[in-house]
Order: C-alpha cells, then structure tokens, then sequence
C-alpha cells in the first residue's frame, strides 16, 4: 500500500509539471491577446480650399501709385454659387483717389484694363482677353476725392477644369504736375484678386 501511494504522488506531481509547462507557453499577460501586426492605414489626400477674395461678397483694397492713393472696392452682383465655369461672370469696381502733399493738383484715371487667368492647382490656362475702359475725355476721369470711378467688368467662360480664376487690375492716372497746370505725370497701380469657381 505504501509503495501505491508514493506512485500515485508521483503520478500527480508529474501532471501538475505538465500543466504548468503547457500553460507557459500562451502569450505574457503585457502583450494583449493578439500580437498580429497592425492594419496599414491608407492616407487620402484632400485638396486644399480654393481662395476666394469676394467670398464675404465684397472686398477693399488700398493701392498706392507714387503720391497717389487709390481705394478701390469690389462686388459682384452674381452670387458666387452661381460664378460657374460658362457663366457670365461680373466684377464691379468703385475708386477714388487722395494724393499726398495735396497741394490742389487733380488726378485723372486714363485707362482701368483687366485681365482674367483661369487655373487650378495643376495649372494656368491662357488668359482671356483683355478689357480696356480708356477714359473719353481729356486728360481722363477725375477721380480725385469727393470724384469717384465706377465700372463694371465681365470674366467670360473657362476651362471646365478651372477652379479659380486671377483677375488682375491695371490702373493708369495722370496728375497735375501744379494746380491748374497742363503738365502731368503718369502713376500706375496694379491689383489682383483670386475668386473661385463654383464646381459641379
């Protein structure tokens, strides 16, 4: 009986190694159920927001050309949701001019021109063609404070590819060289603007 005794011991010793030596070989508590290596991720890339200068429906800018400054706003009478790739598309101006030592000489606009280039991000398309207001009076529009200038221009279809357009202002004054003076000198001031266009 002794010698069943110390065999079954044995037995059970011999069992209780087993399962502790199978229960070693599972994963160490620290290192969570699965130690499969992690899903890559796919990054995707998101084009950035288009500018749009006339997004708040209008916006003011100071140019200075020489003595001459320039404050000019701009609007346009079409909603920007509707500022589409074959639409008509206009931008309206109004300016007047200070000019600094205001010594009573007068400031003239000769020529207001502008000039729409279409693009995206991948690219510029041709410009479309210029458009001139050339004053039809000598030596051109007074435009002197309290006198102002108002005009209004239209961007033409683009590229359905477009998604912004660059509208860029050429402004030519003549001020008196003196007060009643016949004699002037040119100033040139020049403006951009960036105005987005609605996709779809």
């Amino acid at each position: 009986m002794a010698h069943r005794r110390v065999r079954m011991a044995a037995s059970a010793g011999a069992a209780a190694l087993a399962v502790l030596a199978l229960s070693g070989c599972g994963p160490a508590p620290w290192q969570g159920e699965s130690s499969a290596s992690p899903t890559p991720t796919t990054s995707v890339s998101v084009a950035p927001p288009v500018s749009n200068d006339l997004s708040s429906g209008s916006t003011e800018r100071e140019l200075t050309a020489g003595a001459v400054t320039a404050t000019v706003n701009y609007w346009s009478e079409l909603s920007m949701d509707r500022w589409t790739a074959n639409a008509v598309k206009p931008i309206s101006l109004s300016l007047v001019t200070e000019i600094t030592p205001d010594d009573g000489q007068k400031v003239y606009l000769q020529k207001a021109t502008m000039v729409a280039v279409p693009g995206n991000a991948d690219e510029t398309f041709a410009a479309l063609d210029p458009q001139t207001d050339a004053a039809t009076v000598t030596p051109g529009y007074l435009v002197l404070d309290p006198y102002s200038y108002s005009q209004t221009f239209n961007v033409g279809a683009v590229p359905a590819e477009a998604t912004f357009v660059t509208v860029q202002f050429t402004y030519d004054f003549l001020v008196q060289t003196a007060p009643k003076s016949k004699e002037y000198a040119k100033q040139t001031a020049t403006d951009t603007l960036t105005i987005a266009i609605a996709q779809g």
